[in-house]
């Protein structure tokens, strides 16, 4: 069975969540609930330091700004994940070539990355917090659930990650109007702390 709709599942999901992906796939092959496993992500020091990232990233997802300043540092650590992950699951299935593998896990993941960042951005220009929480919530359900589903039923797993990712570019274009006030609203406050600390220079 060819192993591309997990490759492209799992970097789909990495996009969002690279640590979610590589802990829930760890832990579904180190108990033995999956075989499609790479060993090297069922190792204890890998699932460990995943585990605690992972629960880095539940906080600083849902506290606005935070997650924006979260996702432009993993904007290179998401699809690089996304790409490792594609490459051992290709090798421990053999019916796609690694090279090839990473390069679909890669680009999707970096696809769905900027996807997420791109909504991220529109729900902070929201007056309140509780938005951030419940789409954090949403993505941390959703990638749980695809990958999950995605051990066990590739095809229909791929078929739902296309469908979000669908979604969710369409959903970026609708909110550019939001996503641009974000970034005025968050140049206008770099400047008025560099005004602020010229001011203090100044009278000091």
């Amino acid at each position: 069975m060819s192993v591309l709709p997990l490759v492209f599942t799992s970097g789909w999901a990495s996009g969002i969540n690279a640590y979610a992906v590589v802990f829930l796939l760890g832990l579904m092959g180190a108990t033995g609930i999956s075989d499609e496993v790479p060993p090297a992500l069922e190792r204890p020091d890998v699932l460990i330091v995943a585990g605690v990232l992972f629960l880095c990233e539940a906080v600083a997802d849902k506290i606005p700004y935070v997650d924006t300043a979260w996702d432009a540092v993993h904007t290179v650590i998401r699809p690089i994940a996304g790409a490792v992950v594609a490459a051992l699951l290709a090798g421990q299935n053999g019916s796609l070539p690694e090279l090839a593998a990473g390069a679909v896990g890669g680009t999707t993941a970096l696809v769905s990355h900027l996807v997420k960042a791109g909504l991220r951005m529109g729900v902070n220009t929201s007056p309140e917090p509780a938005s951030n929480i419940v789409v954090s919530l949403a993505e941390d359900v959703g990638v749980s659930g695809v990958i999950v589903l995605a051990l066990f039923h590739p095809v229909a797993a791929s078929v739902v990650a296309a469908v979000l990712l669908a979604l969710g570019t369409v959903t970026v274009f609708f909110v550019m109007s939001r996503i641009r006030r974000y970034w005025q609203r968050w140049r206008d406050r770099r400047r008025q702390r560099r005004s602020g600390r010229g001011t203090v220079s100044g009278w000091g």
